[in-house]
């Protein structure tokens, strides 16, 4: 037990030494190196000076130094350590200027990534929320293209399609396929009703429902766009059927020949 309680006092004083060593070294290796040349400069600079003064009032005891004689002295003592420091000093305040604007340039850098972040946060969002609206939006242009179709070719218009046939494409438009009427508006050839015109604009009503078509459609293609600054959304919502769909309600506008 003795050997043991020698041990731990040995392993505690060597652990206080070891500890006040670290912070002796880390104290010396935080001072810049130009304070301790200027240091090292000014011991050996003061301890020439008072060598000489020793030296002189051992050549001379009697010499009696009056106030001016003094004041020249110290004047010449201490001029060449003012202009040390001095320089020293300068030489200190650059390093600390060149350190801010590090520091300066390594925060305005974080706050460039901050502010992208919160503009990729930001465009996730809208991104987000359009692909929820644009869900809904989808139904509504299939519905209404489902009704401009009908209006055109179902039983009230040329009679090509039946209301089997209507029925069975209400079901597949219901189960998610919202761009089966105008995929067939786009695949179809529409001579025997007057031509692509007049089935999208040949009476009031399939009139109304191609505006009502082209005004949703260009609401979700501005949701679209404000949501992705390289277009890749708005180009695809152009290039599905719904999108081709509504180039071809524009390129047939009577109102806009």
């Amino acid at each position: 037990m003795g050997n043991v309680g020698l041990f731990n006092k040995l392993f505690w004083h060597y652990s206080v030494q070891m500890a006040s060593k670290s912070k002796f070294i880390r104290f010396f290796s935080r001072r810049d190196w130009r304070i301790w040349l200027g240091i090292i400069l000014t011991i050996i600079w003061m301890a020439g000076v008072i060598g000489y003064a020793v030296q002189v009032g051992e050549m001379d005891p009697q010499q009696n130094f009056s106030l001016e004689a003094m004041g020249s002295f110290l004047e010449g003592v201490f001029a060449p350590l003012a202009f040390l420091w001095l320089v020293i000093g300068l030489f200190i305040q650059q390093r600390e200027l060149a350190n801010n604007s590090k520091a300066l340039r390594k925060t305005s850098k974080q706050s460039q990534k901050q502010t992208q972040a919160i503009a990729a946060t930001e465009m996730n969002a809208r991104q987000e929320t359009f692909f929820k609206i644009s869900a809904s939006v989808e139904r509504q242009l299939g519905g209404i293209s489902g009704m401009l179709l009908v209006s055109g070719l179902g039983q009230v218009g040329s009679g090509r399609i039946s209301n089997e046939q209507v029925d069975e494409y209400f079901r597949q438009a219901a189960s998610g396929d919202h761009g089966v009427f105008a995929r067939k508006f786009l695949s179809w050839d529409f001579q025997e009703e007057g031509g692509i015109q007049d089935v999208l604009y040949g009476t009031e009503i399939r009139e109304r429902h191609s505006r009502n078509f082209v005004r949703t459609f260009e609401r979700i293609r501005r949701l679209a766009r404000n949501c992705d600054i390289d277009g890749i959304i708005e180009d695809s919502l152009m290039q599905n059927a719904l999108g081709l769909l509504y180039l071809r309600m524009i390129e047939h506008d009577p109102k806009s020949e």
